[in-house]
């Protein structure tokens, strides 16, 4: 028996490439007809439980995939994405032309960077990794956890040694844990 992570769906956020973080960012219209899919082939999964971070965008999605699955969704503030600092609310090309070596970290996932004034990947894959964990403890599985783009890369880097870039993890995805 495994968890699966899947990403929320399309904010007006992602559609813009700007930084969310832990803003409280809703899911775009598009967003929506994404946790719709999301939820048609997890209800081919068999999950028996439902895990989401508390942001609205992956709530709701959840909630969506909720209402396919009659399972209620479980929040986990651990399960949130990074806190973005100072980047939060900026377009990705302006923190691109402006910092480009911290850029190119973020872009790359490396474990060792941290957002000016905020997380750092260090600390989010520490505590995506204990909710998955505790998730796993605390069953019933086949788990479908629903998160973010971040927590997805580094849980799947911590537990697979998968290293995944910004485009590999599009909204709406499910991998396998």
């Amino acid at each position: 028996m495994s968890v699966w992570l899947a990403r929320h769906g399309e904010t007006a956020y992602n559609a813009e490439r700007r930084f969310q973080g832990q803003g409280p960012v809703p899911l775009s219209e598009r967003g929506r007809e994404q946790a719709r899919a999301l939820a048609e082939v997890a209800a081919g999964r068999g999950f028996a439980a439902l895990w989401c971070s508390p942001l609205p965008r992956a709530q709701e999605t959840a909630e969506i995939v909720a209402g396919r699955l009659g399972v209620a969704p479980v929040p986990d503030a651990r399960l949130m994405e990074t806190d973005a600092g100072d980047w939060t609310d900026r377009p990705f090309a302006e923190v691109q032309a402006e910092e480009p070596e911290r850029f190119a970290a973020f872009v790359a996932g490396a474990v060792d960077f941290a957002f000016p004034g905020g997380e750092s990947f260090a600390d989010q894959q520490e505590r995506v990794t204990a909710a998955l964990a505790d998730i796993r403890a605390a069953g019933p599985l086949p788990a479908l956890v629903v998160c973010h783009r971040n927590s997805i890369r580094l849980a799947l880097e911590r537990a697979q040694g998968r290293h995944l870039s910004l485009d590999d993890v599009p909204n709406g995805a499910l991998v396998e844990l």
